[in-house]
């Protein structure tokens, strides 16, 4: 059977970019194992679930009612309760002021490699959910790094929704330090559609002493963390491209072993394109 590992924030998710992906890994009959930074349940962003929600840069509502009915039946299961833990499945890549960094690094190395060429077997692809949380436990992540790195070692399709497009950008070869996207079509976030304010972070993380997130359970930061379009547009390289299609209806990218989707809009086409390049080995599509 074919199994795909979905990674998601700890920090708030968005419901239809996991929604969309994980129906599509449904009906295909796929298996899905879920994974998260520290094993602690993942929330989903509660503007997400609200379909009065107008989303301020495209002047409309982007959350439908069946997607913020599936997202609330989910969040409501016992389906999301023991994701994988990262942070005990991929050792910390070693600081270079170590006294022992030569041996520590070989250690890391091997451990990796085992990950690599034992563990990761197991599984046919990797999804990434966007949402803003993303931005905090997704994006720079190294752990989840050597995910993506092994995965397109493995030759096995990696798929990206919104902000955890961030994540493709930033994984890279330690030595070289090159983006494993450089050279690629990729889609995500636009600048166009970012917010000036309101990009908010939700969690089971108490600053308070209490299990209700930040005292009350939410955060704004204002606009996002990082401008994704240019991060993405750097990170691809002369040779590659960003693709943000605003104003159409859709951004879906397949550049294999990448599939990325611009936003909310796109979840839906990404777990379309994820299973229509692992059962129909489609390579290329969106550009």
């Amino acid at each position: 059977m074919t199994k795909v590992l979905i990674a998601v924030s700890e920090w708030g998710y968005w419901g239809e970019e996991l929604i969309g992906p994980l129906e599509a890994c449904d009906k295909a009959g796929y298996e899905v194992e879920f994974l998260t930074p520290t094993g602690a349940r993942p929330t989903p962003l509660a503007v997400s679930m609200a379909v009065d929600f107008v989303d301020p840069p495209q002047g409309k509502s982007v959350v439908a009612k069946d997607m913020a009915k599936k997202t609330r039946d989910l969040d409501a299961s016992h389906r999301l309760d023991k994701p994988r833990n990262l942070a005990d499945w991929v050792p910390a890549r070693p600081y270079p002021s170590s006294a022992t960094y030569l041996r520590d690094m070989e250690a890391y190395w091997n451990a990796v490699q085992r990950i690599v060429t034992q563990d990761l077997l197991a599984y046919d692809a990797l999804v990434i959910v966007g949402g803003s949380g993303a931005m905090v436990d997704l994006a720079n992540n190294q752990r989840l790094h050597e995910l993506v790195q092994g995965f397109v070692r493995l030759d096995r399709p990696v798929a990206a929704v919104c902000y955890g497009v961030a994540t493709l950008a930033f994984a890279r070869d330690p030595l070289r330090k090159l983006s494993l996207i450089r050279g690629k079509r990729v889609t995500g976030h636009p600048i166009d559609y970012d917010f000036h304010d309101g990009t908010g972070y939700e969690g089971p993380h108490a600053i308070d002493g209490s299990n209700k997130g930040f005292g009350d359970g939410y955060i704004n930061f204002g606009p996002p963390a990082y401008p994704l379009e240019f991060i993405l547009r750097d990170a691809v390289g002369p040779d590659g491209e960003f693709i943000g299609n605003v104003g159409h209806n859709e951004s879906v990218i397949v550049d294999y072993p990448f599939i990325t989707a611009r936003s909310t809009e796109s979840s839906v086409g990404c777990g379309r394109a994820l299973v229509d390049v692992l059962d129909n080995n489609v390579r290329r599509y969106g550009w």
